[in-house]
């Protein structure tokens, strides 16, 4: 080296033991210089394959380009200069040494490649460029010592030494630095560049080297979160490369490919297994053994591999950064040695302290930097993760076959798409944990035995026993877990029915029994709550005193072994550093391995779905057909799944274009199948299928999407007015348009939940109008409809004369009355056809068809004779659709009532059998036809039925914190906060201990009372862990308490609040209360205390130590307090916006998906696949868009709040460095060690604040809830009515007003009747007359505006409302049943005996029913009643009135005709055993009341007519012309 340089190439005097350090001339021409060229000659090869592969277009040369380049091009020069001066000495005879040749021609190569660098990268689009910010840094920071030096060198040996490279180095140093300064600012984005439509991009595609390495560009959002809660329109657009488009079509392609690899490997197997076969016609042994491997070697194709491949190489990048902060975060502990050693050594120069302290914060800075790019990087891929996940298993979902679907209900499959992916999501952070934990504890263990020797093992040993605990705890944890899912998912499913019957707890005021049910489940949900408290204290408990311990024993062990192991101050606080450390991958290890775990089995399940069998695109031939056929089926057989028989047999059908085939058939003969194969979603097993044309597709079970009605009909095709609204006019849907609260722009639940059965197939049937396409299937469109209307459509859609004459059209049908108007008929029996032809062919065959036809024409001549049905039909669904709004006054829609309403009528569709065309109920619905009456006007189009559920923004007040603080109790709140600080008094207590112990002095080699020391250290550290244990325990026992008084509160609120307050709040949103918010409450806010409250005094007690032992540092702390609070303030705004962003735009893509799922068939065959896709993509990107941002900011936070920790690292350095002369080492060590730990809990103590101010929010949506307005006492003291009131049965309305809310219209207006014991009183009026008012206000649902009511001469108003309830019956419209037992349905209280309540059953006909259960009484009714007919329905609520058995009965019809049969028996029973009782009957048939002793005629809210039937009708009035339109007179 000497002869290369011509001087000493290291001087230790010179450099280090020295006030005044250099470096020598020759490191500085050798090892400073290279070290910039070594740098970006090894980054080169790497960046040119990276530009080579991102072209984003060229930029325009700039003002900014063109002077960097010319600072390159003179840096050359400069560098050259130098290279000729040595020339010019050589010539010159003074030889200068080789390294004066060598080290300007390295550099101008160098600088002469960044030139061409920056060149090339505006050619490739690079705005800003990190590898040459980096490479202009290196090269500033190399050149200051040789500045320094040059300048020292000059002051003191004259201005003529050396004066020409002299120069030089000056410009040379002068142009870097400007390079420096320039490379900072960005170019204008590339030319060429696809434009940019986009009104919001991301700046971070746009954004300078430094601004993304510090998140920098996020700041904007910051500012803005601050200032404004954030909405949807402020959030940026993803990346392209985050989209959907791009990540699913290389997941998909990387799958293909996959499954391709697999089919070539299985087809080879497949080859040599025939050859085999072929080769050996002996009966050796050998063939059979290569076929049974062969079967081994086809693998399943792996979706694993497809992941790997689409997202793995991004993710390596994440892993690189991983690898360099691992390796960074064992530098610290070694400074601190470093630091420990200067303080130590009194004779050490200062400037030594000083480049520790720069050394540690800078390294801390590094390591901040880099962890967070890592981070970045992971949960990008997770990010990516989902959407491709979840486009993937989308796209899958629309082409899966039928029999793939059944194996997997619509619920597994959308958790596929949420649990799962979201599995993958959160595995990504901790992935890289799975090589780095290893390396970590790898890494300090090998610096802990350096420090400490053998020793060391007795810690790790406690740490290895400790993980076994830890895992115990977890398991049991989770058991647990799964335990109280099971209760609080029982708990809601009750609310849920609750709040569904509501109206019918309140009128049999049941209300109590069911409350006492929900407290009792809340009971066991708690005890299992408090279970898990317990492990969770221990597991907290362990998870604090586990670094204590190992240190504990480590230092014990270390001290005890020999005499003359002396722990001073380096010793002890590097190891406990280092501790600290190991603390994160031991406790990261068992959760990622679980994690992993986990995710396998997801992959396993989304494998598995991924694979199913595809539907076969080219099952249906599309362009190939006899001319003049539509439709042509030959030898066809079909099934619906590949391993099931097959469904459909030698099928041969012919359908010639524009011609109308009716399917019939009995039930399950496969009409319905028939349509299917057409549409290619069966398996087709062998024949040809060809169907010519666009097709359209009314399915049996109308499909609806949750989207306006208006959409509903286009789906996706181009608006045409004039055709849309021919559509509606022929499926009669213009009356249901009047009626519904928004016309055409109603927006309509899920499942269609706001429209009847009728409405539903009629828009589904529009939708295929609209469609205009060539070929119609229409399977049985007319089930669900009323017969009239089934006519009108016939007629004016389907028929000869319909809309779609001239198409082909086939239809499933029941309705025999159509069949002579069509082309052709096909009979299916049991898959097969066994006739086809016109209806006079098939009549004079006498043969299956005849025999249907003698089935099923009952009495099909009521067609015929009602000439102008369909006016009145038309009035009948407006009636029926309007009652709904018009009952509950005003208008003022109602949702809960309109959705019972019309799962009313869905239900009794369902109960007459859609199969058999309903003459039955024609007749009926003919009987009770009403005189038409104008439709009200039309409200204002978007009024809307529910207030918007207001969503608190901005920051929680503290009134809030102060309720939860309530709920906890004060005195409970303050022990919990008293027992953190003694908590960390005690840890604080150890430490400073621990501190003193070191700097005990050494005598002959050896400390004195070591077993006193180590014995106190001991005491101190378990008070400390004792504290937590007590604390932790005491939090999460005050957190239960809060729960079970909150959650009481609010349900014993729910139970007294009037019935108006559930009309207008949908059961969703009050169920939200008691799922999301009490779950909250129960398992989030809790932990996120504990956890906070330990952050902050963790923060706290830091700051102390250090003021403690440096009191200079709280000078600092001032300023860098107000910038962490900025910081935090920022922060939380934005991201508790950001949060409930996404988690609004999450649920519209699973629930998208669950109806893509149920519709799919409907999807395909209008070949709407494509654009639902993208509809699915655009929801998905929509909650990434909001996402993405939550990320960033959670970066963006982590690198300023670390930067604050940092600078916490170096003013406690600094100020240890400065104080030196009057600091022991050990003090030293404690401040120190306790500034490296701080950045984590100043980390987290934000991210709780944060995840606080979210979560309190559902203590405030609880409080509101439980403050609403409740009804009158349920029992009042000292006013209770006799006991065997009523015992008469009389009534009186005395000048009677009521109003359904303050502020609508009066109901009923000053009614005055009077009602004689035992009488039967029938109550009729058209809608909205003010009927069911008149029950509601018995039963004090509605209280009285004016006037009062007295049932035996007692006030109603002035008696508990249970005392009222209970002693009145009623029998209500709908018939609503709980989950439970029939016995617990019949009688909630367990008032009546075993043979009262079969005495009841008897006599409601349902005896013979009961006793038929294996279980009678005990019969468990699912939810709803579902699994009883609606018949067997009304029934039960028949008995329960038997039950009761009170003297007024009120009997509210059901508006929806149950069938004939029940009603009959009802009114049967009501008529013999009621004799003696005052019934009241609100009838919409007036049959049913025609021998009552008087009737009500009610209109508009006042009494119209009040006389017996026979006067009625004899006096011509209102009464007269309902029966007479009725054919009663």
């Amino acid at each position: 080296m000497e002869a290369f340089c011509g001087s000493r190439f290291w001087d230790s005097n010179l450099s280090i033991h020295t006030d005044n350090p250099d470096l020598t001339p020759c490191f500085q021409n050798t090892i400073l210089a290279w070290i910039p060229s070594i740098y970006l000659w090894s980054a080169l090869p790497f960046y040119l394959l990276y530009l080579k592969r991102n072209n984003r277009g060229y930029i325009v040369l700039s003002v900014l380009n063109r002077f960097k380049t010319l600072f390159g091009v003179l840096l050359w020069c400069v560098s050259w200069a130098d290279l000729f001066y040595s020339f010019h000495e050589l010539l010159q005879n003074r030889t200068p040494p080789p390294v004066y040749f060598v080290t300007p021609l390295i550099v101008g190569i160098t600088v002469l490649l960044a030139t061409l660098l920056i060149q090339y990268e505006r050619l490739r689009g690079v705005q800003s460029s990190g590898v040459l910010i980096i490479f202009w840094f290196l090269s500033v920071l190399c050149a200051v010592g040789p500045l320094r030096s040059k300048i020292m060198t000059t002051t003191a040996q004259g201005p003529t030494y050396e004066r020409f490279r002299f120069t030089t180095f000056y410009i040379y140093f002068a142009l870097i630095i400007a390079e420096l300064i320039l490379s900072c600012f960005k170019e204008k984005p590339p030319f060429f560049s696809p434009v940019n439509t986009d009104p919001n991009p991301c700046p971070e595609l746009t954004s300078g080297f430094l601004s993304r390495l510090t998140f920098w560009w996020f700041t904007s959002m910051a500012i803005l979160g601050y200032k404004r809660p954030l909405e949807d329109k402020d959030l940026w657009s993803l990346n392209e490369d985050d989209t959907s488009k791009i990540i699913v079509q290389q997941l998909s392609k990387e799958w293909d490919k996959e499954k391709a690899e697999c089919k070539q490997k299985e087809d080879v197997t497949y080859m040599k297994k025939s050859n085999n076969v072929l080769n050996h016609i002996g009966d050796g042994p050998e063939e059979a053994e290569v076929l049974i491997r062969d079967k081994r070697h086809s693998r399943k194709p792996s979706f694993l591999k497809a992941l790997l491949r689409t997202f793995g190489p991004y993710f390596l990048i994440g892993s690189f950064f991983k690898l360099i902060q691992d390796l960074l975060s064992f530098v610290n502990p070694q400074l601190l040695s470093a630091l420990i050693g200067f303080i130590k050594n009194k004779d050490a120069p200062a400037w030594w302290g000083f480049l520790i302290a720069a050394l540690m914060f800078i390294c801390a800075v590094v390591q901040t930097l880099i962890l967070h790019q890592h981070f970045q990087y992971c949960f990008v891929t997770g990010m990516r993760l989902r959407t491709g996940i979840t486009g993937v298993i989308y796209r899958k979902s629309l082409v899966i076959t039928n029999s793939a679907k059944r194996s997997s209900t619509v619920g597994e499959i959308v958790n596929l798409m949420s649990v799962d992916a979201q599995r993958f999501m959160d595995l990504m952070t901790f992935l890289n944990m799975l090589w780095s934990a290893p390396l970590q504890i790898f890494l300090a263990l090998y610096f802990l035995w350096q420090t400490l020797g053998p020793s060391v093992l007795a810690g790790v040993a406690v740490m290895v026993l400790l993980i076994p605990c830890n895992a115990a705890i977890a398991m049991k944890t989770r058991a647990f877990q799964v335990e109280q899912m099971r209760y609080k998912d029982s708990r809601i499913k009750l609310m849920n029915e609750i709040l569904g019957g509501i109206k019918v707890l309140k009128l049999y005021a049941w209300e109590p029994s069911f409350s006492e049910k929900v407290l009792e489940i809340r009971k066991n949900e708690l005890r299992v709550l408090k279970k898990s408290a317990y492990l969770n204290s221990l597991s907290t408990f362990a998870w604090i005193s586990a670094p204590f311990l190992v240190a504990l024993t480590t230092f014990a062990v270390y001290v005890s072994v020999d005499e003359n192991n002396i722990l001073d101050a380096e010793k002890a606080f590097v190891s406990l550093s280092l501790f600290n450390i190991l603390k994160f991958p031991l406790s990261m290890l068992p959760q990622v391995i679980s994690n992993i775990a986990q995710t396998s089995v997801s992959l396993k399940r989304i494998q598995q779905f991924l694979s199913h069998d595809e539907l076969d695109p080219n099952c249906v031939e599309t362009k190939v057909i006899a001319p003049g056929n539509a439709i042509s089926v030959t030898n066809a057989t079909f099934s619906w799944g590949k391993e099931l028989k097959p469904s459909l047999k030698d099928i041969n059908l012919l359908v010639p274009s524009g011609a109308l085939v009716a399917i019939v058939g009995h039930v399950g003969c496969g009409k319905s199948s028939l349509v299917s194969a057409l549409l290619g979603e069966m398996e087709k097993l062998e024949g040809e299928v060809a169907v010519k044309g666009s097709v359209a597709y009314v399915p049996q079970q109308a499909w609806i999407q949750n989207a306006t009605l208006k959409d509903n009909i286009l789906f996706g095709q181009a608006p045409n007015d004039q055709k849309y609204q021919n559509a509606l006019e022929a499926c009669a849907l213009k009356t249901d348009l009047e009626v519904l609260p928004g016309g055409d722009q109603t927006e309509i639940g899920e499942k269609g939940i706001n429209l009847s059965g009728g409405q539903r197939q009629r828009v589904s049937l529009a939708r295929a109008v609209y469609s205009n396409s060539d070929i119609y299937l229409l399977d049985d469109p007319l089930s669900a409809v009323d017969s009239h209307v089934a006519k009108h459509i016939f007629d004016k859609v389907i028929g000869p004369d319909g809309v779609l004459k001239g198409k082909t059209r086939i239809l499933v049908t029941h309705g025999i009355s159509f069949l002579p108007q069509v082309d052709h008929i096909i009979v299916l029996v049991d898959g097969k056809i066994s006739e086809m032809g016109s209806y006079q062919e098939l009549l004079k065959q006498n043969k299956d068809f005849a025999e249907l036809l003698r089935n099923y024409a009952l009495d099909d001549d009521i067609e015929e004779d009602e000439p102008t049905m369909l006016e009145e039909e038309e009035v009948l669904l407006a009636e029926d659709t309007l009652s709904i709004h018009n009952d509950l006054a005003d208008n003022e829609p109602v949702t809960n009532e309109v959705r019972k309403q019309f799962l009313r009528q869905l239900s009794v569709i369902s109960s007459e059998g859609g199969e058999c065309p309903n003459k039955m109920s024609t007749k009926r619905r003919v009987c009770e036809k009403k005189p038409a009456e104008p439709p009200p006007p039309r409200k204002n189009l978007n009024e809307k039925l529910i207030q918007a559920e207001t969503t608190e923004t901005g920051t929680v007040k503290l009134t809030v914190f102060w309720q939860y603080v309530k709920a906890v109790s004060p005195v409970i709140s303050l022990v919990i906060c008293f027992l953190y600080c003694c908590q960390n008094a005690a840890a604080i207590g150890a430490n400073v201990w621990l501190s003193d112990w070191t700097n005990e002095p050494v005598v002959n080699g050896t400390q004195h009372n070591t077993a006193m020391r180590i014995g106190v250290y001991a005491a101190l550290g378990l008070l400390q862990g004792l504290i937590v244990l007590i604390s932790s325990f005491t939090l999460a026992m005050a957190g239960i308490t809060a729960a079970r008084t909150l959650h009481a509160a609010l349900l014993e609120n729910k139970f007294h609040t009037p019935q108006s307050f559930y009309d207008t709040t949908p059961t969703g949103r009050i169920i939200n209360r008691f799922s999301k918010d009490i779950y909250v409450i129960d398992e989030v806010i809790p932990p996120t205390i504990l956890m906070f409250l330990g952050t902050f005094f963790t923060s706290l007690s830091t700051m102390i130590i250090i003021i403690a032992s440096t009191p200079l540092f709280a000078v600092v702390i001032v300023p860098l307090a107000i910038l962490y609070y900025f910081v935090q303030r920022f922060y939380v705004a934005t991201s508790r916006q950001l949060k409930r962003l996404e988690s609004v735009s999450r649920s519209p893509i699973y629930s998208h998906f669950s109806e893509t799922i149920s519709g799919a068939s409907v999807i395909r065959a209008y070949r709407r696949v494509k654009s639902f896709i993208d509809m699915s993509d655009q929801k998905t990107d929509e909650n990434q868009k909001s996402y993405f941002p939550g990320i960033v900011s959670n970066r963006w936070l982590g690198i300023r709040v670390e930067f604050v920790g940092n600078c916490i690292v170096l003013f406690a350095a600094l100020f240890a460095v400065i104080g030196k002369n009057n600091l022991n080492p050990g003090l030293v060590g404690l401040s120190v060690s306790y500034a490296l730990q701080v950045t984590m809990s100043l980390n987290w103590m934000v991210r709780m604040t944060s995840e606080l101010e979210t979560n309190i929010v559902a203590v405030e949506r609880i409080k509101e809830y439980s403050e609403t307005e409740t009804e009158a006492p349920w029992i009042i003291e000292g006013k209770s009515p006799p006991a065997d009131w009523p015992s008469k049965g009389e009534l009186e309305f005395v000048n009677y007003s009521v109003r359904y809310r303050k502020g609508l219209d009066l109901v009923l207006k000053g009614l005055n009747l009077q009602v004689h014991g035992g009488e039967k009183i029938g109550i009729v009026g058209r809608t909205g007359a003010g009927k069911s008012s008149m029950t509601l206000c018995l039963f004090r649902i509605l209280e009285a505006a004016k006037g009062e009511i007295k049932i035996d001469g007692v006030k109603i108003s002035e008696i508990g409302l249970h005392d009222l309830r209970s002693r009145l019956t009623i029998i209500p419209q709908d018939p609503v049943l709980f989950s439970g037992t029939l016995r617990m349905n019949l009688d909630p209280f367990n008032k009546y005996s075993d043979e009262e309540i079969w005495k009841a059953l008897e006599l409601s006909h349902l005896k013979r029913f009961v006793s038929s259960q294996p279980s009678m009484l005990d019969y468990e009714c699912s939810e709803g009643g579902e699994n009883l007919s609606v018949g067997q329905r009304q029934l039960v609520c028949l008995a329960r009135a038997l039950l009761r058995k009170t003297r007024i009965l009120i009997l509210d019809e059901a508006t929806a005709a149950i069938d004939l049969e029940t009603d009959d028996l009802i009114q049967m029973t009501i008529r013999t055993q009621f004799e003696d009782c005052t019934v009241l009957t609100i009838a919409h048939r007036l049959n049913t009341i025609m021998d009552y002793t008087r009737v009500l005629v009610l209109d508009n809210g006042t009494i119209a007519e009040f006389d017996t039937p026979a006067n009625l009708i004899a006096s011509r009035g209102i009464f007269y012309s309902m029966a007479r339109d009725a054919g009663l007179a």
